[in-house]
């Protein structure tokens, strides 16, 4: 579940951009024990696609409504520039919106329902008129603007929420789940038409999700929320490859885990014993000289048969599954009591023996060791 290459490109100039969104020390709690956001510090630039990325409960969405103003922080202060908004009321901020559910009036027309905050912003008929016509050709659909909601489907109602958010030109977008309610295919080319829009309009998105698949394809950084708190901000490439933490390497992606304990080291790898003996090496990210340890591959990185000759990190195993996914397989082997997966290119790899003795391995470069305490919120 690598980034995907299929949508428009991102965008570089961003990261040298002006900081439109700043959470300053906030924190939220409901009931003043529990924190579902604490001590959160975090830049957004404009013209960025960020991501807020994580489980239930981990203290996104209350970020994003924050930002909106559906919720009042309990410390700290955001800002949109230099203005903070803790006093602002949602209608004032100048933020669009976009919902799961659409949140569209359902008494009225697709062209009221995009005229709306036009009008609530006291904008001229003819000017009404003219942003609302705009707003339905970039979301293609032009001709239903005297439909009702409920006679579009879920992707054209998706698409007209988008136009309603972005007909009075707001320079910051929210979506909160958009796409929760679509099938994979509806939900895969509206990934592309909101990059799209992004990219052609120039806007500054803040996204959030727990779809890591969609979170990877679409933005330009991420923010991995865990415990009401960012465990890892970063592009997603380097989140992918280089997660901070046994968490984010585990929630981020498919993995292979392999516990055990540090018997040594080697520069800036650390030499672990498994559960079952085996000796491994791996690139020591979060933990110390001696201790327990959690060595992490991805499917992807996993050798088999003769691919592993050469390779210092070796294990073995039986084969006890080969899934057909048409780019590429994915072996299954059962090791050291585990359920270790391998992912092979489909049309390179001769499939393995379902009850066949294998051996398997890695690029030590591809194995990241990690404190497993952390790999828990």
């Amino acid at each position: 579940m690598k980034p995907s290459k299929t949508l428009p490109g991102r965008r570089s100039e961003f990261a040298s951009a002006p900081t439109l969104v700043t959470f300053q020390n906030v924190s939220k709690t409901y009931d003043g024990r529990t924190h579902v956001v604490k001590d959160l510090d975090l830049e957004i630039r404009k013209g960025e696609f960020l991501t807020l990325l994580g489980p239930s409960g981990s203290g996104k969405t209350t970020c994003l409504m924050m930002l909106a103003g559906f919720e009042v922080p309990t410390g700290g202060e955001i800002y949109l520039g230099d203005w903070p908004l803790s006093r602002k009321p949602p209608h004032e901020r100048g933020i669009g919106m976009v919902f799961q559910n659409y949140a569209l009036f359902p008494h009225m027309t697709i062209a009221e329902n995009i005229a709306f905050p036009l009008e609530v912003r006291g904008l001229s008929r003819a000017d009404v008129e003219a942003k609302v016509k705009r707003a339905l050709d970039m979301v293609r659909l032009p001709h239903v603007a005297e439909r009702k909601p409920a006679q579009l489907s879920g992707g054209q109602q998706q698409r007209i929420a988008l136009a309603r958010a972005l007909v009075f030109e707001p320079e910051l977008v929210l979506m909160d789940e958009p796409l929760g309610a679509l099938d994979k295919q509806l939900r895969e080319h509206m990934q592309y038409e909101i990059r799209s829009l992004h990219m052609s309009l120039g806007l500054t998105v803040v996204y959030v999700t727990h779809d890591q698949t969609e979170a990877l394809t679409m933005s330009d950084r991420i923010a991995v929320f865990a415990g009401g708190r960012i465990r890892h901000l970063a592009d997603p490439r380097t989140l992918y490859e280089e997660p901070a933490d046994g968490l984010v390497a585990t929630f981020v992606g498919e993995s292979n885990r392999f516990d055990g304990t540090i018997v040594g080291r080697k520069g800036e790898n650390a030499v672990v014993r498994t559960a079952g003996g085996t000796m491994l090496e791996a690139f020591a990210v979060d933990v110390g000289e001696s201790g327990p340890a959690a060595v992490i591959v991805r499917p992807e990185n996993v050798r088999i048969g003769a691919a592993t000759d050469g390779l210092e990190d070796v294990l073995t195993g039986k084969v006890i599954d080969v899934v057909y996914h048409g780019d590429h397989l994915q072996v299954h082997i059962a090791a050291e009591g585990l359920d270790v997966v391998a992912k092979q290119p489909a049309r390179d790899v001769v499939a393995p023996d379902v009850g066949a003795e294998i051996r398997f391995g890695f690029l030590t470069r591809h194995a990241r060791a990690y404190d497993p305490e952390r790999t828990a919120q």
